[in-house]
């Protein structure tokens, strides 16, 4: 150890720093492989067959599965979801009720992206007055949308929000309803329907751990140079101090 001496604080830095960047190298990789298990739930659920909601309604895990639909848009109750970007764009998701006639279950249609320019206007869209048969595939948010502040309740339709409630939007309706998201397929009724399916792909999380691997073998590098050179110096200051005394 007389070889090593790195210091106290320099010691203290990287016993904290040291485990934190690899804890989070590690947490990108196992992210992306959630990723990866997603993607691929996605891709096999989407190559099946549709089914009806009724059949839907009862399943524990309906995430990405594709849905039958015929009935009705509800024009008086529109959502518009805020902060929703396109190609660098500013834009909202407009989802409208929609009943089901098969299964007499409302349910939350994500009909698509529009552009919003300017906030002083709101965004314009029109609603389809007669019935419609058409597919949509259940959306499962990964995560609750961090939100600065609360939803304003009970506002005026067209509501705009920042996430969705389906739940907290039926009790008001006093509406037996589809307890998740449905986004529609690409239609003459949608709007832009390219949906993302993550937001972040199991690539950047790979790239992500290894940037913090590689910033955690860095620490360990100048801690080992660190220690190293100080104990060099002492050395040679030593023998320095010695001589003259000689």
């Amino acid at each position: 150890m007389k070889r090593f001496r790195p210091g106290i604080a320099p010691t203290l830095v990287v016993f904290v720093l040291l485990p934190l960047m690899v804890s989070l190298g590690f947490w990108q990789l196992s992210r992306g492989q959630e990723k990866q298990v997603l993607l691929a739930n996605y891709a096999e659920r989407r190559a099946a067959e549709p089914v009806s909601l009724e059949h839907l309604n009862g399943t524990a895990d309906p995430a990405f599965r594709r849905v039958l639909l015929q009935g009705q848009f509800d024009a008086e109750h529109s959502v518009l979801l805020d902060n929703r970007m396109r190609d660098g764009k500013a834009g909202v998701e407009l989802l409208q009720p929609f009943h089901d006639q098969a299964s007499g279950l409302w349910l939350w249609l994500n009909r698509g992206w529009l552009p919003w320019p300017d906030r002083r206007t709101p965004p314009a869209f029109t609603t389809p007055a007669r019935p419609l048969s058409l597919e949509a595939w259940v959306y499962v948010a990964p995560g609750e949308t961090f939100q600065l502040h609360a939803d304003p309740a009970r506002t005026p339709w067209p509501r705009l929000l920042t996430a969705l409630h389906p739940g907290a939007l039926w009790a008001e309706l006093g509406r037996d309803g589809f307890s998740y998201e449905l986004r529609a397929e690409a239609g003459p009724a949608m709007y832009q329907t390219n949906w993302p399916v993550v937001a972040m792909g199991p690539e950047k999380h790979l790239g992500y751990a290894v940037q913090w691997f590689a910033m955690a073998l860095a620490l360990l590098g100048l801690y080992l140079y660190l220690g190293w050179h100080n104990a060099r110096e002492k050395h040679h200051g030593s023998g320095h101090e010695s001589t003259q005394h000689v």
